[in-house]
């Protein structure tokens, strides 16, 4: 609203300061201290009324340390994050950006599906929340919706470097680049040219098949999505732990962004150009802002957990970035940390199932998962825990944003 508004008055009096909103470096700065204000001055309000309603966590008896002192912890923090992100956003970014309105969705939709969840948990008494497949039946749907838009709506274009283009050739860094195309290309790391095309996955069969490409590029959005947001809600288990994790993924995908929407730095690090992804810089600057404003309240001790509201949405939204960046290969690197936990609990379930049927006697592989429980029950305190595990994300990051250069 306000890019739009100063967009009127720099053209219409020609106001002295006002072109200061046509700059993403200034309005990202902008939308990263309006989320931050938001979040750290209205969230004490909103956990005070959370605390007045008894919205408070139900914790399960797991038999670790200093878990009983977390029961009525106020939950569904996760609308902080959510209105600390969404207020920004709609204040400064273009909002007639395809890839903005599709987070805005992508945030409002997993928000109210983690919402409800919560609500039934909470006020229902029923500590498995919303039934599974029902939760499943609305990612499912945000995966259809966000890989139709992503396939085929003609905003989402890639340009490429062109092949014959010589370093010493002095001509515009425009002209460096093809004329913008609908592709499925995308980004896989440590592999000459770090560019795959999904439509390779159904060529090799017959040409033929490659018009029904974005069967097989919606179907993978739809997974990863799923997966991502189930992730997330899998780590959100100590304080601090899927907050702290998620704002340093988001720093990183800020700067894929960042990149990927500039001509300059494209040329410079030889990657795609995409074009209007640079606006997804400014929802990017305010998720992370509204990430660390929640995170004041979050760190040991939590004086507000984030919910289902808070950790589904942002598996979804780190998820729908990647694929707006054409990161999501990356996914497993980026978003390590998730992607441990959630290994943990896999192999937990399955080694136990699998020796209960072979020896009659179920065993296991951790103490418990997901695997910061492990930890837990080894005696780290959480705040240690949750610390390390950010190192790790910090490392695994830094890893992601280096294979840009490795071929």
């Amino acid at each position: 609203m306000l890019y739009y508004l100063f967009e009127y008055i720099e053209k219409a009096y020609e106001f002295p300061g006002a072109s200061l909103f046509q700059f993403l470096s200034f309005r990202a700065a902008l939308a990263v201290l309006l989320s931050l204000s938001i979040t750290l001055i209205y969230g004490n309000k909103i956990i005070l009324f959370l605390k007045k309603n008894q919205v408070g966590e139900t914790v399960r008896e797991l038999g670790l340390d200093g878990q009983i002192e977390k029961t009525g912890t106020p939950t569904m923090g996760g609308i902080i994050i959510i209105l600390g992100t969404l207020i920004p956003v709609i204040l400064i970014a273009r909002i007639d950006n395809i890839y903005i309105v599709l987070l805005i969705v992508t945030t409002l939709w997993m928000g109210l599906i983690g919402m409800i969840d919560d609500y039934i948990k909470i006020f229902k008494k029923n500590k498995r929340g919303l039934k599974g497949k029902f939760k499943i039946i609305g990612q499912l749907a945000l995966g259809l919706f966000v890989g139709s838009i992503l396939y085929f709506h003609p905003d989402v274009t890639v340009r490429q470097e062109i092949e014959t283009y010589n370093k010493s050739e002095q001509i515009e860094i425009s002209q460096v680049f093809s004329d913008e195309k609908k592709s499925t290309i995308t980004t896989i790391p440590m592999v000459k040219g770090n560019e795959f095309n999904y439509v390779s996955l159904i060529s090799w069969i017959s040409p033929k098949l490659e018009k029904y490409d974005w069967i097989i590029f919606i179907a993978v959005v739809i997974f990863i999505i799923t997966a991502v947001s189930n992730a997330a809600n899998l780590t959100d288990g100590i304080d601090g732990l899927t907050a702290g994790t998620s704002v340093i993924i988001v720093m990183g995908l800020g700067i894929f962004s960042w990149v990927s929407g500039n001509l300059i730095f494209a040329d410079y690090l030889n990657i795609m150009f995409i074009p209007r992804v640079g606006e997804v810089t400014i929802f990017i600057a305010a998720f992370t802002g509204s990430l660390i404003g929640f995170l004041w309240y979050n760190t040991f001790p939590a004086s507000v957990f984030m919910g289902d509201t808070g950790s589904l949405t942002i598996g979804a939204i780190i998820s729908v970035l990647c694929f707006i960046t054409r990161k999501e290969l990356l996914i497993p690197i980026l978003c390590g940390v998730f992607f441990i936990e959630t290994l943990s609990v896999l192999l937990q379930v399955g080694y136990f199932k699998y020796t209960k049927k072979k020896f009659g006697v179920g065993k296991r592989i951790f103490r418990m998962s997901p695997l910061h429980h492990h930890f837990q029950i080894k005696g780290f305190h959480e705040s240690k825990i949750a610390t390390r595990f950010w190192i790790i994300t910090v490392l695994l990051v830094v890893i992601s944003i280096v294979t840009l250069k490795i071929r």
